[in-house]
């Protein structure tokens, strides 16, 4: 061989190599690209006018006359590369079916992204004006027209994803929990002799009975104290936005006239602030979800009693979620990328309807002149209720149940208050490890109590504040676990 030969041989070589190296380098680019994990928040206010009702506590709504703080819808959109899933947490006691399906109507056509990959949910504040339309609209079926307030928010939620959206960019992703079981009491307690309720029957237990009362006994179910939570930062390690989950109901404490978020909004301030992520372009986003709280809220009916001034227990609280969420957030193991799926199913339950004796009675209650004092203070008030559940309310209601993978994390979503035992045994029986599951979403039909907690009676059993058959959550657990195999 000659030397001008193995030259030429040594060039090809040379030059093969080479290109198997752009072959593999472009290959590995494209395969990158494929692979880039973004993420993108927004908030967007959703602060109603002064002088509108506001809802979440018995008798005749009071006006609005101050705003304490302002109320917002806060989004977060993760994007996979070929999926996009989106949370839209809002600042409201509870939101109808007919408000979130505006919204995603509005997103999807606007972004394409689908419905069933897009989980709406109320915060659960007590101290905002209704979302959800006078009582006789508070039912499946009913084609009315959105209010200005409902229109509104419709609106509002659509923008705040196409905002987030606009906001994406390269991130990862981690999430953990913690615990706080000091801030979590089961509400309902059994009695050592039963009490009346509103329909002349006798109850096993009362729901926040005082802390004082002599006839208690012992809770009727058990709490949850973890906090779970979900973090997203951008590739340089800037925190971008966090999702909490705690079930706990709500803390209150707000004056009767006043607008205000509740924890829930002191606690996403106050993790920016621990994140050191205030004034950031664009915005860090946090977000407190209500978990499955329908029978837990803030009050240790042990004792001793507490008395606050207003807003300052709400501080304590989002205080110390906040503190905990921090340690868990400082061992967070991100991932550049994971892989994202949805799930969701129609689920037809049955309508609570009152028996021909409830109903008759019911009918005589609700003639007696307002002067005469009844057997309950609340007698009147579920008599309205069951004569509308049996006038206005289909046999039937379809309920959505959906559910997110986020990598190996499991996140359900059920249009109820749900029972905190419901959530503890949607957690034992999960696929996923770690899950939490998010109430009021999608929709909202009242307490979901369990069959058992229905044999006690109390005030989220009762036909009126629970409409829907009394072996709902065996079906909503079956159907949300079913939701989550078909995700794996």
């Amino acid at each position: 061989m000659t030397q001008r030969a193995s030259i030429t041989y040594a060039t090809l070589y040379l030059r093969l190599l080479a290109g198997l190296l752009v072959f593999f380098t472009l290959t590995r680019s494209v395969f990158a690209q494929e692979k880039v994990f973004r993420a993108g928040a927004s908030t967007t206010n959703i602060t109603p006018s002064l002088g509108a009702g506001i809802v979440g506590n018995f008798g005749t709504p009071p006006p609005a006359l101050h705003v304490h703080d302002e109320l917002h819808t806060r989004t977060l959109v993760l994007d996979d590369g070929k999926t996009m899933l989106v949370f839209v947490i809002s600042d409201n006691v509870g939101i109808s079916r007919q408000v979130f399906d505006q919204a995603k109507s509005f997103i999807t056509q606007e972004t394409k992204i689908p419905a069933e990959h897009i989980m709406m949910s109320s915060n659960h504040t007590h101290s905002g004006v209704s979302a959800y339309g006078d009582y006789e609209e508070r039912r499946p079926g009913v084609e009315k027209p959105l209010d200005a307030y409902q229109q509104f928010m419709a609106r509002r939620m659509a923008d705040g994803v196409r905002i987030a959206i606009h906001n994406l960019e390269p991130a990862k992703i981690g999430w953990g929990a913690g615990s706080m079981p000091q801030h979590v009491f089961n509400r309902r307690w059994k009695m050592k002799e039963k009490v009346m309720n509103p329909f002349g029957a006798l109850d096993e237990v009362q729901f926040n009975p005082g802390v004082g009362n002599t006839n208690k006994k012992e809770p009727a179910g058990p709490t949850d104290p973890e906090i779970s939570f979900l973090s997203v930062q951008t590739q340089a390690g800037r925190p971008l936005a966090l999702l909490a989950n705690y079930s706990l109901h709500y803390v209150g404490g707000v004056p009767k006239n006043d607008i205000s978020a509740d924890y829930f909004a002191v606690f996403a301030d106050r993790i920016q602030e621990l994140l050191k992520a205030n004034r950031q372009d664009p915005p860090f986003v946090a977000m407190m979800t209500n978990g499955t709280s329908g029978d837990v809220n803030n009050i240790n009916f042990r004792g001793p009693a507490e008395n606050h001034p207003p807003y300052a227990k709400m501080k304590i609280v989002a205080n110390d979620v906040a503190n905990e969420v921090l340690k868990g957030y400082r061992t967070v193991k991100y991932q550049n990328w994971v892989s994202l799926k949805a799930a969701q199913s129609e689920l037809k339950l049955d309508v609570r309807k009152p028996t021909p004796e409830m109903l008759a009675r019911a009918k005589k209650i609700q003639a007696r002149p307002d002067s005469e004092k009844g057997d309950h203070p609340l007698d009147k008030t579920y008599a309205d209720r069951i004569i509308k559940l049996q006038e206005l309310w289909p046999d039937q209601i379809s309920a959505i149940m959906q559910v997110f993978r986020i990598g190996d994390l499991g996140v359900a979503a059920i249009p109820f208050e749900v029972f905190t035992e419901i959530g503890l045994e949607i957690k034992a029986k999960s696929p996923f490890k770690p899950i939490f599951s998010i109430g009021l979403a999608n929709g909202y039909y009242g307490y979901l109590p369990t069959p058992e907690q229905h044999l006690l009676g109390g005030y989220e059993t009762w036909l009126g504040t629970n409409r829907v058959e009394k072996n709902a959550s065996r079906k909503i657990v079956s159907e949300i676990l079913k939701l989550f195999n078909e995700v794996k």
